[in-house]
């Protein structure tokens, strides 16, 4: 369990440095840094991560299935990639835990699968950010944006925590041939400053609002938590995903949050979730090439939701070759889930955030075929199912399991 000592803010998103006792998590004897960082400087108090935010959480009614305490598992959408579609919304998911939510990247369209999932805005707890590529990101502000200090079920009013990625430090190499770099005062934010820019962006709109007695701050709602690895994975921005243990994220009454560092081309810190929960363990892989970390991390899970491509189908959409050779490298083919299903002992893949979504390029069953594929090929004995926009799982701990 990780708490952060709590400082007077001196400003919007003020950092709050802290380190985490290592003998507090059951996979990792190495210390984690997480930066904390607060949107609101009147929520400084806030800023703890132990049992003030179990307290602050929402307990309203989460699920479709009222007076249900125990854990479900959404996948809100599951698109790969920036690309709009008709037919799959972004990558985003939704554990409902004892009535609370906790939301797992917010793509395109999560606020509105959110509420299409039956989900009440009120149970909203937290939202973990993988990484901070658009398609992970674009719906993250909607979410105190749109439903901020909102009464009934379409808002929440009291503050949720955001966690996720601090600054990776440094652009990467390049920008490639024929290609320039956004100009922006700070091109490498982390989770807390995006939060703080997209709220500048819509200062006006807001700053509307409140005068018309029909809004507030979205800055007081929001508690940022930045993650950064612990020193000792010696990860940087040119060692992104070193072989390393899981280390804490946080824990509170309802479940237990660990993470580790995952390699995606580039993107520093981009990074995978276990969460514990008492009805079993579900893992999110996040975007990564295959990587011995995430078998670690997803180490006997119940429920490991795992990305994927296939190579072939991305070619037959006319990418050129090198563009094709680029997306292998920073993602994992849906020929690996088998092998890396025995290699973790996660007893039921689910695969999401798939590459190419549009089922007139690869239908649901050709997913489905080419997993069961990779199953039959690794001698997994699990189970693999292709996710859907909207799906539903409930979560339990397989047989023999404390």
């Amino acid at each position: 369990m990780c708490t952060c000592a709590s400082h007077p803010a001196e400003g919007p998103a003020e950092a709050i440095a802290s380190e985490a006792p290592a003998s507090e998590t059951a996979h990792s004897g190495r210390r984690a840094v997480l930066r904390a960082a607060v949107l609101g400087g009147g929520a400084a108090a806030l800023a703890g991560l132990a049992p003030a935010t179990a307290q602050a959480a929402q307990a309203a009614p989460g699920g479709r299935r009222p007076g249900h305490r125990g854990t479900e598992l959404f996948l809100l959408g599951t698109a790969g990639g920036p690309p709009p579609l008709a037919a799959r919304t972004g990558i985003a998911s939704a554990l409902v835990v004892n009535g609370r939510t906790y939301v797992i990247d917010a793509g395109r369209a999560a606020v509105t699968q959110f509420m299409r999932a039956g989900l009440s805005m009120p149970s909203l707890a937290a939202i973990f950010v993988t990484h901070l590529h658009a398609d992970h990101t674009v719906d993250l502000f909607s979410f105190p944006l749109l439903s901020a200090g909102v009464v009934g079920k379409q808002g929440f009013q009291k503050p949720i925590d955001v966690y996720g990625p601090g600054s990776a430090g440094r652009l990467p190499a390049g920008p490639p041939p024929g290609s320039h770099w956004v100009e922006a005062d700070d091109p490498v934010p982390g989770v807390a400053d995006v939060l703080r820019l997209s709220n500048a962006a819509f200062a006006y709109s807001t700053n509307g609002f409140i005068a018309e007695h029909m809004g507030s701050d979205p800055a007081d709602y929001v508690r940022a938590h930045e993650i950064q690895p612990p020193a000792s994975a010696g990860a940087s921005a040119t060692n992104t995903a070193p072989r390393m243990d899981p280390f804490p994220v946080m824990e509170n009454d309802d479940l237990k949050v660990t993470a580790i560092l995952v390699p995606h081309g580039p993107v520093f810190p981009a990074l995978a979730y276990r969460i514990e929960t008492e009805d079993g363990v579900i893992v999110f892989s996040g975007d990564t090439a295959r990587s011995p970390n995430v078998p670690r991390l997803a180490d006997d899970a119940d429920v490991l939701v795992h990305e994927a491509f296939h190579r072939d189908a991305v070619a037959a959409i006319g990418y050129p070759p090198a563009v094709v050779e680029h997306i292998g490298a920073v993602h994992t083919e849906v020929g690996e889930l088998g092998a890396i299903g025995v290699e973790s002992g996660a007893r039921h893949i689910v695969i999401s955030h798939i590459s190419p979504a549009d089922p007139s390029v690869l239908s649901d069953a050709g997913w489905q075929k080419a997993a069961d594929a990779s199953a039959r090929k690794a001698r997994y004995r699990g189970r693999i199912t292709l996710g859907n926009d909207l799906d539903r799982f409930d979560v339990a701990k397989s047989k023999g399991r404390k």
